[in-house]
C-alpha cells in the first residue's frame, strides 16, 4: 500500500508539473531565429574567427554545464555564409594550464610555424590560458598565451607541447590576443590587452614573440579593463588606413560593456591614431567583444557578442544563454574632416531574406498603425525607412499585452535611440529597463534607417551604417505589431522583407 502511494504521489507530481510548465513556444520565446546561440548553455566572446577552404569557422567562449559563466571552453561552429549554422563538437578543453579564454586563429600559408605535415596547412589558434589556480592565490602571472593547431580544416586540435608561448611579467589582466600576418614586414603581429592599454607583440614563427609597443594608456574611454582588441587594415580613397578595436568593460556610452575603436597609421610595430576622440563600433549596450574574421582578402566582417556583463548571467532565458550579432561589413567613411568605421549587414543576409513588401509615401501626425504588413512575419523581419526629413519619429514595435519597444530619432538632441522601458521582462536587472542613446554622425538632411529585427532583438543601421545600436529585449508574448510615431513626419517609403528562421525548431 505504501509503495501505491508513493507511485500515485510521483503520477501526479509529474501530471502538474507537465499542466504547470509553460509550452514551448514561449520557453523558446527569446530565442533569436536567424542569429547564431549555441544549442544550450552559456556562451560569451567570440573567438578563433577564420576563413579557410569556403568554410566560416566560429569558436566561442563556451560553458557547456551551465547558463551562468564558468570554466571557459571554446565552442565551435562551421558555416558557408555566416549565416546558416553547423554546431560541432567543442573544440578546445580547460586543462592543467587553465580555462580557455579569448583569442584568434591564422591560416599558416607558409608553414611559418612548422605545424604542418605532408603539405597540409595548418590553423593555428592563439588563445588565453586562464589559471584558476593562481587567480585564487592572488598571483599576478596567472594568465598566458598558448597555441593549439588543426591539420584537418579545424576538425580536431592538438595544444602546442611548448605552451605557453608568451609568458606573464606580472600583469593582471594579460589576455585574449588577436594575430594577423604582417605582409610589409614578413610576420606575424599580435594585439594583447593588457590591463588599460594594447601591447603589440611580433613573431616570425608564432612561437617566439617579441614585444614591439604599447597604445592607449591616456587614450579613449578607461571606465574598465580593455578587453578583446583587433588590428586591420581597410581602405579609402586610395590609401590605406588602420583601424583598432577595443572593447571595454564597464565604460560603454550607455552602460556596462562596449567596444571603442580607433583609426590611424600602424607600421608593423606602433600604432598611431589620427584622432584623439573616443568612438564607438556600436552604440547600443548589447554588441561587446566583437573581432573580425581572418582570411577574408580585402573583406574585413566583424561579428560581436550580443549582449553586457551588465546582465548576460542574468537575463531570462532558460537553456541558453545569448546570442551573437548578425554579421557585419566594416568600411571606411568620412564626415566632416574626420574619419569613422561604417558598418552594415552582410550581403550574404540575402541568403535567407525574401517576400520584400512596400508602403510608398506615409504622412504621419500621431500614430499610424503598420501592423497589417508584418504580423505573419513573427517578429522577424528587416526594415528599412528613408526620408528626405529630418523630424522626431519613433518606430514602435508591440504586441497586445501593452509592452512595446520604440526606436528612433530625437532632433533636438540629435541622437537616434532605442527605448526598452516597457518592453516587457526587466525585473532581472535594476539597469537594463531604461531608453539607450547613439549621437547622429551623418551631416545629411535625410533619414536612411535599416533595423533587423529578431524575435527579441534588434540591430539599427543608420545613415549607411554611420550609426549602430544593438539592443536586446525580452517581451512576454512576441511584438506582432507595427507603427510609427510622430507630430509630424513625412516618409518617402517604408520596406519589410522576411527572415527565415536558420534553426530547427528546439525546445529547451
Amino acid at each position: 500500500m505504501k509503495k501505491l502511494n508513493l507511485l500515485y504521489i510521483a503520477t501526479i507530481s509529474v501530471f502538474l508539473l507537465q499542466a504547470c510548465a509553460p509550452k514551448a513556444d514561449n520557453i523558446e520565446s527569446h530565442r533569436p531565429q536567424f542569429h547564431f546561440t549555441p544549442p544550450a548553455k552559456w556562451m560569451n566572446d567570440p573567438n578563433g574567427m577564420v576563413y579557410h577552404k569556403g568554410v566560416y569557422h566560429l569558436f566561442y567562449q563556451h560553458y557547456p554545464d551551465s547558463t551562468v559563466w564558468g570554466p571557459m571552453h571554446w565552442g565551435h561552429a562551421v558555416s558557408k555564409d555566416m549565416i546558416r549554422w553547423e554546431h560541432k563538437p567543442i573544440a578546445l578543453f580547460p586543462d592543467s594550464l587553465g580555462y580557455i579564454f579569448s583569442g584568434s586563429a591564422v591560416v599558416d600559408v607558409n608553414n611559418t610555424s612548422g605545424f604542418g605535415k605532408n603539405g597540409q596547412v595548418p590553423l593555428v589558434a592563439i588563445f588565453t590560458h586562464h589559471d584558476p589556480k593562481g587567480e585564487k592565490a592572488k598571483k599576478l602571472d596567472y594568465q598566458v598565451q598558448s597555441l593549439a593547431y588543426s591539420l584537418d580544416d579545424g576538425m580536431s586540435w592538438t595544444k602546442y607541447s611548448g605552451n605557453p608561448i608568451l609568458k606573464n611579467p606580472g600583469i593582471i589582466d594579460f589576455r585574449d590576443p588577436k594575430v594577423m600576418w604582417y605582409e610589409e614586414g614578413k610576420k606575424w603581429v599580435m594585439a594583447l590587452a593588457v590591463k588599460d592599454r594594447i601591447m603589440f607583440y611580433s613573431s616570425p614563427d608564432l612561437k617566439s614573440w617579441k614585444k614591439e609597443s604599447e597604445f592607449g594608456e591616456k587614450l579613449g574611454a578607461h571606465g574598465g579593463v580593455w578587453e578583446c582588441p583587433d588590428l586591420f587594415p581597410l581602405e579609402l580613397d586610395g590609401k590605406t588606413h588602420w583601424v583598432l578595436l577595443v572593447s571595454i568593460n564597464p565604460g560603454g556610452p550607455n552602460g556596462g560593456s562596449a567596444t571603442q575603436y580607433f583609426i590611424g597609421d600602424f607600421d608593423g610595430s606602433t600604432f598611431r591614431p589620427n584622432s584623439t576622440d573616443t568612438k564607438w563600433a556600436d552604440w547600443g549596450p548589447d554588441n561587446y567583444a566583437g573581432v573580425t574574421w581572418s582570411n577574408t582578402g580585402n573583406r574585413k566582417i566583424f561579428m560581436g557578442w550580443m549582449s553586457n556583463w551588465q546582465y548576460a548571467n542574468l537575463v531570462p532565458t532558460n537553456s541558453w544563454r545569448s546570442a551573437m550579432t548578425i554579421p557585419r561589413e566594416l568600411s571606411l567613411a568620412r564626415v566632416g574632416g574626420a574619419y569613422y568605421l561604417r558598418s552594415q549587414p552582410v550581403k550574404e543576409m540575402n541568403n535567407i531574406v525574401s517576400d520584400r513588401r512596400e508602403s510608398p509615401e506615409l504622412k504621419i501626425a500621431g500614430d499610424l498603425d503598420l501592423s497589417d504588413n508584418v504580423k505573419d512575419l513573427g517578429g522577424k523581419y528587416i526594415l528599412t525607412l528613408s526620408s528626405r526629413e529630418l523630424q522626431d519619429f519613433a518606430i514602435v514595435f508591440s504586441n497586445d499585452r501593452g509592452e512595446e519597444l520604440l526606436v528612433g530619432y530625437d532632433k533636438k538632441a540629435n541622437v537616434y535611440f532605442i527605448d526598452r522601458t516597457k518592453a516587457g521582462k526587466k525585473d532581472f536587472e535594476k539597469g537594463f529597463a531604461k531608453r539607450l542613446t547613439s549621437p547622429r554622425i551623418s551631416d545629411s538632411l535625410s533619414v536612411d534607417l535599416t533595423l533587423v529585427v529578431d524575435v527579441a532583438s534588434v540591430e539599427l543601421f543608420a545613415d549607411k551604417g554611420l550609426s549602430q545600436m544593438t539592443g536586446i529585449f525580452f517581451p512576454n508574448e512576441t511584438m506582432k505589431n507595427l507603427g510609427i510615431r510622430s507630430p509630424g513626419f513625412k516618409v518617402d517609403k517604408v520596406t519589410y522583407s522576411k527572415v527565415a528562421g536558420i534553426w530547427p525548431k528546439r525546445e529547451d
